[in-house]
């Protein structure tokens, strides 16, 4: 028997079918939210009704299987009211946490529903031990989600002087940039993540056949372009192809998946406590596949097994993966 820590697998539930999907396929953990603003997946056909979470929690439990509610936007000024509904609505449903990026709705809920679990969202880009331990003093966080832009040292590091547990992604869509402090997407389609949701809105997304290469563009700006025959990615600014003097390419990652599968025992090591899979946009067969290759990885790893290289290639965007800031390759 292996003496390795057991890792959580927290898995995103987009809608009843996919957090069914997710349990089904062994996930110990997962994360949804409420069918509106307060959530910062608000896209039509996803999300929950507030009777979908209560049948959906009665599911999880059954199982042993816990839910996390998102309600990780930001209030709106003079409006709190519908953040402190979806607060008050997960407690008395009997959600396991609320993820929270919001100093107020932090105080709001630590006030009110002390016995409600509090995790701080990648939302609140709490990237060092300072602020991570400002979250635990004030409003009694017992788990941070780890913003992407940390190397598995710099985690270790903040491991070493925190007093909660700690919450990395392992597999997903990869942002290149600090959480919640990102305003390239605002600035090209006025719309903010913070509080619409997404980076690159579809609404602005357009593809162009101009010659023998196809672009892609957000708003009017043009992210790639590229020749017949070559898949054509999803853009994004950050990870979009730059002209710049004599060089051209991309700055900091091409666009690919995060894949850190093969990292579990580093990040393990490290002292994190739960392993993160992105995609609550995502179908339930995408879901359920993930789910059930990386419940094998943790579980070998937690036997003392190897962990099957590239298992998670075919879902990865454009089939290309990358361990981003985990190798720290561009930073």
């Amino acid at each position: 028997m292996s003496n390795h820590p057991r890792l959580e697998l927290v898995c995103p539930a987009g809608t009843p079918a996919g957090l069914r999907a997710a349990i089904d396929a062994g996930a110990d953990a997962v994360y949804c939210g409420f069918r509106d603003e307060t959530n910062a997946r608000n896209f039509p056909g996803l999300n929950f009704s507030r009777a979908e979470l209560e049948e959906c929690v009665a599911y999880a439990h059954a199982r042993e299987t816990k839910v996390l509610v998102a309600i990780n936007t930001f209030p709106h000024a003079g409006n709190a009211g519908p953040w402190h509904r979806a607060v008050d609505d997960s407690a008395s449903l009997g959600a396991d946490a609320v993820i929270l990026a919001d100093i107020g709705l932090l105080s709001y809920t630590a006030e009110r529903h002390p016995r409600l679990r509090r995790h701080l969202s990648v939302q609140a880009a709490a990237a060092n031990a300072d602020a991570i331990g400002f979250y635990v003093r004030e409003f009694d966080v017992r788990r941070v989600v780890l913003p992407r832009v940390l190397s598995v040292q710099e985690i270790a590091a903040i491991n070493a002087e925190v007093e909660c547990e700690t919450e990395a992604f392992v597999f997903g869509g990869l942002c290149v940039m600090a959480e919640g402090r990102c305003s390239l997407s605002s600035y090209v389609t006025g719309k903010s993540p913070n509080l619409n949701g997404v980076c690159s809105p579809p609404s602005h997304v357009v593809y162009r056949k101009e010659g023998d290469e196809l672009l892609s563009l957000l708003g009017d700006f043009t992210i790639h372009r590229l020749g017949a025959g070559v898949a054509e990615p999803y853009p994004t600014v950050c990870k979009g192809c730059f002209d710049a003097g004599d060089f051209h390419g991309h700055v900091f990652e091409s666009p690919a998946s995060l894949d850190a599968s093969a990292l579990i025992p580093q990040l393990a090591a490290a002292g994190v406590a739960a392993l993160k899979v992105e995609g609550r946009q995502r179908s339930r067969a995408y879901v359920s596949s993930a789910v059930r290759s990386l419940r094998c990885a943790i579980d070998n790893y937690a036997a003392g097994l190897p962990i099957a290289a590239r298992a998670l290639s075919r879902l990865s965007e454009g089939q290309a993966s990358t361990q981003g800031a985990y190798r720290k390759t561009w930073r």
